[in-house]
């Protein structure tokens, strides 16, 4: 946050461009090199972030998504002016080490609930952040100690939905269903879900929560929906592609689902399937699959886009971060996490800020971390 603010400007032919150490809406700047190429530009800079451009030093900043580096360009007539912002960025660090957990925001607070840290015990507790003081504090914990849960925020209330109970990946699956109320912070169960699964993932309409996939002893299909005002389910139309620890979220009233693994285990087989289902016809599309197959994913819609991070596979952990824009059907490669996560499913967007607390760093359930990851969404999405 914050730093040294001061511009560098180099005269090319008839075009200016300004190399940027300002502080840009809370991001650092990483410094850019310029040369000549014959009757081209070259711009080049060092470490992660996003190429911008503008017309002018007030802006509006433009992100050149997914531009090479270096950037090899034609002068125009006209002032051209670049910078390279990093929109990552940290907040305060977790009370305890998790993952597995789930993560949801209500009310500018962000909660993290149960999962498990290295000890892979599974817990209770509900850590809440405060953005107006960044600060972590304990709230009531969960009825029943749950990992691999499905977090969801509808009517007011926060849901966490499903999971596991041990931290084996073939038992202790559940169908529970558990309510916070944020003023009297306590925890009322509700209607269970139709089949007991984990490492499935959630999206919002209204009052709707739809649940995708997960692991289970029965079908990784399976597809179902929440009334949370009148607290019934209801199972839909099977998910085409069936996967767990995948990402969901909801864009302009369809539902879609990226990524996930097809076994049980991080050395199982990945997909890149995304997956659209249409509440009101009642039917399931496929749209443009992830750049690359990957399991272990979490995801959150901001602006109309579909953001995707980490993931764990059988080489590792992911640092990829790609963004869909539903009205373009196109993935777009994105800076990559400062530090490879999985292990995270929810996230939270405040104040222009996507929120990725905790998570694993290494592959398994034996590497749960404090912290905590913030990515500055302003202007990115088309």
């Amino acid at each position: 946050m914050g730093g040294t603010r001061h511009q560098i400007y180099f005269l090319i032919a008839t075009s200016v461009l300004a190399l940027g150490l300002e502080s840009a809406s809370g991001q650092t700047l990483n410094q850019l090199g310029i040369s000549r190429l014959n009757s081209d530009c070259v711009v080049s800079w060092t470490n992660r972030g996003t190429l911008q451009s503008a017309a002018a030093l007030q802006g509006p900043w433009r992100d050149m998504l997914e531009a090479p580096n270096p950037l090899r360009f034609t002068p125009t007539n006209g002032q051209e002016l670049f910078r390279v912002i990093s929109r990552w960025g940290t907040r305060s660090n977790l009370l305890e080490a998790n993952s597995e957990m789930s993560v949801a925001e209500l009310d500018g607070r962000i909660y993290v609930m149960g999962g498990y840290p290295s000890s892979r015990v599974t817990q209770r507790t509900v850590q809440v952040y405060d953005s107006t003081q960044n600060r972590w504090h304990y709230t009531t914990p969960l009825p029943i100690p749950l990992n691999h849960a499905m977090p969801a925020t509808a009517n007011g209330r926060i849901y966490i939905i499903g999971g596991q109970t041990n931290s084996t990946g073939t038992s202790g699956f559940v169908n529970t269903v558990f309510e916070y109320n944020p003023v009297t912070t306590n925890w009322t169960a509700r209607a269970v879900m139709p089949t007991a699964r984990s490492a499935g993932a959630a999206a919002v309409i209204g009052n709707l929560i739809y649940v995708a996939g997960g692991r289970s002893s029965a079908t990784a299909q399976d597809f179902a929906v929440y009334d949370v005002v009148n607290n019934q389910w209801r199972t839909l139309a099977n998910l085409p592609t069936g996967r767990n620890h995948l990402a969901a979220a909801a864009i302009n009233g369809l539902v879609y689902v990226a990524g996930g693994r097809l076994g049980p285990g991080f050395n199982d087989e990945m997909t890149a399937a995304l997956e659209v289902y249409d509440p009101v016809t009642g039917t399931w599309s496929a749209r443009a699959p992830l750049p690359a197959p990957r399991g272990g994913v979490n995801g959150i819609a901001v602006d109309g886009c579909f953001f995707v991070f980490g993931g764990e596979g059988p080489n590792g952990i992911f640092d990829a971060h790609e963004m869909y824009v539903a009205s373009m059907n196109r993935w777009f490669r994105l800076e990559p996490l400062p530090i490879a996560v999985h292990g995270v499913t929810g996230a939270a967007f405040l104040n222009g800020w996507i929120h990725l607390p905790g998570g694993g760093t290494a592959v398994g359930g034996s590497s749960g971390s404090t912290i905590h990851q913030v990515f500055w969404v302003g202007g990115i999405c088309p």
